[in-house]
């Protein structure tokens, strides 16, 4: 009996195979792997070009016009900053650039270790107590600098 085991690529080709077809395709296939995988790979983004009869440049502009799509793998914590403008009023800017700093990366990128990435979100609808940000599933409002380095070291105990 041979046992076949699943790759990434073989799951990346039975989500393109099961919605190509379908009229406006190319948004649920980029969801689907990005849920499926955790970001959108250059290899998924050949093999839905092929499969879909476009460019490589046309899905990776797609993917680069939705700021929620990512081609690179995330940290183990997600984290959000709300960029909407009741969270910039509130300090979300000055949050932004203190966060970058902290955590010596930029947007779309990955601390060293893998724990942290950190990506932008234009509003997370808790705008009453911006600045807001969302690390994995959960939402943190009324961020100040020091909050945001008090939850970040304790995020393991507080998020598993």
């Amino acid at each position: 009996m041979k046992i076949e085991f699943s790759s990434p690529l073989s799951n990346v080709e039975n989500i393109i195979d099961s919605l190509k077809n379908k009229e406006g395709s190319l948004l649920p296939i980029l969801h689907a792997i990005q849920r499926e995988m955790g970001y959108i790979s250059s290899q998924a983004i050949e093999r839905i070009a092929t499969k879909l009869k476009q460019t490589p440049a046309e899905i990776h502009g797609v993917i680069s016009f939705y700021h929620q799509f990512r081609t690179s793998p995330p940290g183990k914590y997600q984290i959000q900053i709300c960029r909407a403008e009741a969270c910039q009023s509130r300090g979300s800017r000055e949050l932004e650039a203190h966060a970058k700093d902290f955590l010596a990366i930029d947007y779309h990128q990955m601390t060293s270790d893998k724990k942290f990435s950190l990506d932008s979100v234009y509003c997370l609808g808790n705008c009453a107590t911006g600045p807001n940000i969302r690390i994995n599933d959960d939402l943190y409002g009324r961020i100040s600098n020091q909050r945001f380095e008090e939850i970040l070291s304790n995020v393991d105990r507080e998020l598993k």
